[in-house]
């Protein structure tokens, strides 16, 4: 995938056919008589890079050949090189690995005979940084940083300031898709004082360019903004309308992920104005066209494909050219189906004829010779044909379109084209044939997980709109039948797994989760008295799968109901449970959801023997307790009859049987009022009394409150000694949003990528499998954010990223006091030898005994191992 941070001329790859290499490297010339002078050489040269950076990259492959075996007759060993080089540029933008392989490893074996002037080994660097372009790209991307770990100690060794921040940016993003974020960090650190060290305001905005747009995919947003707004400001003390216009782009695509859309708006607008460079006019103009349709401003989207439309006949036969007719049309295609009252007007302003634009950006991609960007625009022009209902059209395009793509290897492209098979055959009744295609798609999307966090942005993935999808709607399928095959049952159970597991990747922005393919180990090896339950919300349906141990086959019960009343129900059950006085309203509301997902199992868990429930939840389902779920019948909650765990699937849970530990527990919190990063957060009184409870239920323990509660005081406890527990009783939020996840500490506000880095890397802990890390975490004082239908996703992200095997949290700020109780009858238990998941139990009972509003004790939740 594209590097955004490219360190030379070089990109990473993704591509098409073009001649094999024949007897390229071994100067054989047809005409050995021919006399050819250095200028006409070093113009091959030159035409050959102009045309590679037009998008061109066939014809520059033709041309950097000529070029180099005219500089192999003349003897010019160098410039042979630097041509080889380029050419695994070009070979890589078209998906031919073997010869870009064999280009840069010729390239590197010429230079490494010249002698080791500072001029040489520049030009090993460069060579070697397009090796490391070809291993990232060829899925090595160990390797890939161990090469560019090499370019940068040669640009060390050169005193060449520029290409080491350049070559570090690039290191710290390949940190980033490895999952490695306190490293890409500290690779990045001190970047941005060396920058400012620039006497060039041009050199200065670029590279700060750069680095606000990598720490934006390392997801610290305000940190990215900041140096962009730096950029811009370098940029405008150059005067350079182009670093002006190039920023203010990155600053409208910065304020579009941040959902602040009339900002970003403003931003591409801006660069529209200042631009005097065609591309990135054009480019702000599409992303802009693209931001209106989704905000839904159509007078202003109509006035906008007036002035693109007339621009896409100048463009030039070249990758961007036909990347942004097609472009142009998706946008057109989205507008199509979202335009409602106004398709009317878009059809009478659509004289753009969508069609006749792709058919040219077709006939383009295929003079380009560019099999990737042609496989894009015959895929687009069948989901056009797909959008007029002429299914068989669409089918056959798509069809051509998904060869291509897998010809070349282009897995983004291709689990697009299988997707979009699965929903034609879907729409002409070939059920099974759909179904292949949905899981060939999935399948694919899970050999990309790494690269779709850095994905070319020629094709930006947001995870709702192009990537859950592809499972809701094969879950759809899979569970349409009223009493749906044994088959289609454990593929359903197998895709909801999946699913859980994209959105942690697309919360972390890194795959760096390392799921088992080996799902039902817990229950059918080590507990032999627990289920787990998968409730899943489609759009007519909840249909629930339930696994007990000992049974081959899982069980099915489905509802019928419209997605909108299950999460109306369901958000309207957590605004009461935060309100004391409704709990008659929360028992009407609670009872419906037992219905739906317990009642139909109910002989089945007493037969089993159940004694604990394991949820795999979806949706909105993640922001209510399992435990308040109440059976009128009996007249009691689910609590009242099983403990529950939750985890966000079977694939992601520690299956290691453990030797028991002795609880060894690290305590800390707040319990003053306290203001940090302009929040004002409220005493909790009870804080040092749960602290000191616990230290008394367990004497091997360790406090630390209020000012000495800091991330420094952490890092050093947890370096010094190896605890079991660590049980944090501060304010702290769980969002959808990592930026707006965090643990309150004395003097900041630990935000999530900050926290878990602090509990995995401070004791040397990969992740929550490993043997040594930290048996549970304890959050005794959190919250999910209100309005925020996904921020239980947050919680989740706590929990797993922490590295802890199972962690306990509240759904909500609950009364101090109560929770002080619960924690001391909970670590009671404990220490007796029960599980975790049977102490919360019985803690929870405890407090229901005295207390049966839900209010306080139905918030607190076990992720995880529950064993």
């Amino acid at each position: 995938m594209l590097l955004t941070a490219c360190l030379v001329v070089i990109e990473s790859p993704v591509g098409a056919n073009v001649p094999s290499k024949g007897n390229l490297y071994k100067g054989r010339y047809q005409n050995s008589n021919l006399i050819v002078s250095q200028a006409d050489v070093d113009k091959l040269a030159q035409q050959g890079q102009k045309l590679y950076q037009t998008g061109d990259f066939a014809s520059a492959v033709k041309l950097l050949q000529q070029a180099i075996n005219k500089f192999e007759l003349s003897g010019d060993t160098l410039h042979q090189a630097i041509s080889l080089s380029n050419l695994s540029s070009a070979y890589q933008k078209l998906g031919l690995w073997e010869d870009a392989d064999l280009a840069v490893a010729t390239s590197l074996n010429l230079l490494q005979r010249l002698n080791s002037s500072s001029e040489n080994l520049r030009y090993i660097a460069k060579a070697l940084d397009v090796r490391g372009h070809l291993e990232l790209a060829r899925g090595q991307t160990q390797v890939a940083l161990t090469t560019w770990k090499e370019v940068g100690d040669i640009y060390k060794s050169l005193d060449d300031t520029y290409s080491l921040i350049n070559n570090r940016i690039g290191r710290a993003q390949i940190l980033q898709i490895l999952g490695h974020f306190r490293q890409a960090n500290q690779v990045l650190n001190g970047l941005e004082e060396i920058v400012n060290s620039q006497a060039n305001p041009i050199l200065k905005a670029k590279l700060l360019r750069s680095l606000g747009n990598i720490v934006a995919v390392i997801d610290d947003l305000k940190e990215s903004s900041r140096l962009l707004e730096s950029s811009l400001k370098n940029a405008q003390d150059s005067g350079s309308n182009t670093e002006i216009s190039k920023t203010l782009l990155s600053l409208a695509n910065l304020a579009r992920i941040q959902h602040r859309m009339p900002v970003a708006v403003n931003y591409y607008k801006q660069a529209i104005e200042r631009s005097n460079n065609f591309d990135i006019r054009l480019q702000s103009q599409l992303n802009l066209l693209s931001l209106l349709i989704d905000v839904k401003q159509y007078p202003d989207v109509y006035l906008l494909i007036s002035q693109i439309q007339p621009e896409l006949n100048y463009l030039p036969i070249s990758r961007p050219g036909v990347n942004a007719k097609i472009n142009f049309v998706h946008s057109l295609i989205k507008l199509s189906s979202e335009a409602g009252e106004n398709r009317k007007l878009f059809k009478s302003i659509s004289s753009s004829k969508p069609a006749q634009i792709l058919a040219k950006a077709i006939k383009d991609a295929r003079k380009l010779k560019d099999r990737r960007i042609e496989s894009y625009a015959i895929g687009t022009l069948g989901e056009l044909y797909k959008q007029d209902k002429r299914f068989y059209e669409a089918e056959k395009l798509t069809e051509k379109a998904l060869f291509i793509a897998q010809t070349i290897h282009a897995l983004d492209i291709t689990y697009q084209w299988e997707w979009q098979m699965g929903l034609l055959l879907q729409q002409n009744g070939k059920t099974q044939d759909a179904i292949a295609h949905y899981k060939n798609a999935i399948e694919t999307l899970q050999g990309l997980r790494k690269d779709l966090i850095s994905i070319n942005t020629d094709i930006q993935f947001s995870f709702t709109q192009s990537v859950e999808p592809v499972y809701r709607e094969l879950l759809e399928l899979l569970l349409q039948e009223k009493v749906p095959n044994s088959e289609n049952l454990k593929l359903a159970r197998n895709t909801i797994e999946s699913l859980q597991l994209a959105e942690l990747d697309d919360f972390f922005r890194s795959a760096c989760l390392e799921p088992s393919e080996i799902v039902d180990t817990l229950i059918e090896k080590q507990d032999f008295h627990s289920a787990v339950i998968y409730p899943i919300i489609l759009s007519k349906s909840l249909d629930v799968i339930l696994k007990v141990p000992g049974e081959p086959d899982l069980l099915h019960y489905k509802t019928a109901i419209n997605k909108e009343e299950l999460e109306s129900t369901v958000a309207k059950l957590r605004e009461y449970l935060k309100n004391v006085t409704r709990t008659a309203d929360v028992k009407r509301l609670s009872g419906k959801v037992y219905q739906w997902m317990i009642k139909p199992f109910e002989t089945e868990l007493a037969k089993s023997g159940i004694k604990t429930l394991v949820f795999v939840l979806d949706g909105e389902l993640r922001n209510i307790p399992m435990s308040v779920l109440y059976d009128g019948q009996q007249d009691k909650y689910l609590i009242e009859k099983y403990a529950i765990t939750i985890t966000p699937g079977l694939q992601l849970l520690d299956t290691e049987i453990r030797q028991k530990l002795a609880l060894n527990v690290l305590t800390g919190g707040v319990d003053r009022e306290i203001s940090v990063d302009g929040k004002t957060f409220p005493p909790l009184t009870n804080v040092e009394r749960e602290l000191k409870n616990i230290q008394s239920e367990v004497s091997n323990s360790k406090i630390l409150v209020n000012q000495k509660f800091t991330e420094v005081n952490l890092h050093n406890q947890l370096q010094t000694i190896p605890f079991s527990v660590v049980h944090l009783a501060t304010h702290g939020e769980f969002s959808s949003d990592p930026q707006n996840t965090f643990i309150l500490t004395w003097n900041e506000l630990l935000k999530s990528r900050k926290f878990d880095n602090l509990l995995r890397e401070t004791n040397g802990y990969n992740s929550f499998q490993d043997p040594n890390s930290i048996d549970l975490l304890v959050l005794s004082a959190c919250q999910t954010a209100q309005g925020d239908r996904r921020a239980a996703l947050g919680l989740a992200g706590v929990a797993l990223k922490a590295g802890a095997r199972s962690t306990i949290a509240t759904l909500w700020s609950v009364d101090d006091e109560s929770t002080a109780d619960l924690m001391n009858k909970f670590y009671s238990e404990l220490k007796t030898g029960v599980n975790k998941t049977e102490a919360l139990h019985q803690a929870q009972l405890a407090t229901l005994d005295r207390e049966k509003r839900p209010y306080f004790w139905a918030p607190f939740v076990l992720m995880g191992n529950w064993l």
